[in-house]
């Protein structure tokens, strides 16, 4: 799975989760036994709570009500999952055990434990550090950005490779991009039969997307310095054979 090629300048655990968090479209909720799945049905607080809108004959709105103390325990999965058709698409798995509440007539559930899942490992987010983390600033405009850049500008695309060191790009089929924050762009190096990720940072963070679009154009200045990685320029070299 991992490339050769330096993990730098990425955002840390807690920023990750309330980026999923941010983003995710829909949940998977398990309590009292039963796994219920809701889309486009839960908002976050600022504090990374989660209020979720359900039908009122739902069994999770029931086991909240009738619930002693009306805190019935549960486990809330979101999925993060890459915009651009990659192998391996879902990115992360971030989990939240801890209570729910009736309130307003909808469920707010507050975190007691928080788990990030990634290709690296699981990582547990202290609670006080997820309450006060912040999603990275483009997190909401992510799967716009990379999805035009898959589409429209596969050149560029081709043209970052030259960043990545040779033997990371070894045996490549194809090179989409897979995930892009504030920090920097990631990569996904497609095989035969196996994938890696290459990450290339920007020199300084972007804070919105006028900035990340010239973070983007200095990492193609870069990029245009420097040589055709060889394993790309072989690969065309069999596809024209």
């Amino acid at each position: 799975m991992g490339d050769t090629q330096d993990w730098t300048a990425a955002p840390g655990a807690a920023e990750r989760a309330r980026s999923v968090l941010a983003v995710a479209w829909s949940c998977a909720v398990t309590a009292d036994g039963a796994r219920e799945e809701y889309v486009g049905a839960h908002t976050v607080t600022e504090d990374g709570a989660v209020r979720l809108a359900v039908p009122d004959d739902s069994a999770l709105l029931t086991a909240a009500v009738c619930a002693p103390r009306q805190e019935p325990s549960a486990v809330l999965e979101f999925a993060d999952v890459a915009p651009v058709p990659v192998r391996g698409r879902i990115r992360a798995r971030l989990h939240l055990a801890g209570w729910f509440a009736a309130d307003a007539g909808e469920l707010l559930f507050r975190p007691t434990r928080v788990v990030l899942r990634q290709s690296s490992g699981a990582v547990v987010v202290g609670l006080d550090e997820f309450a006060a983390a912040r999603p990275d600033p483009l997190a909401t405009a992510e799967a716009r950005l990379l999805t035009h850049l898959a589409e429209a500008h596969p050149d560029a695309v081709e043209r970052l490779t030259r960043l990545v060191r040779p033997e990371s790009l070894h045996t490549a089929t194809r090179v989409l991009p897979l995930a892009v924050d504030r920090h920097g762009l990631t990569l996904r190096i497609e095989r035969t039969r196996a994938h890696g990720d290459v990450r290339l940072p920007f020199h300084t963070p972007a804070d919105d997307v006028a900035q990340l679009t010239e973070r983007m154009h200095a990492l193609l200045a870069q990029a245009g310095a420097a040589g055709c990685p060889r394993a790309l320029q072989q690969q065309r070299a069999d596809g024209d054979g």
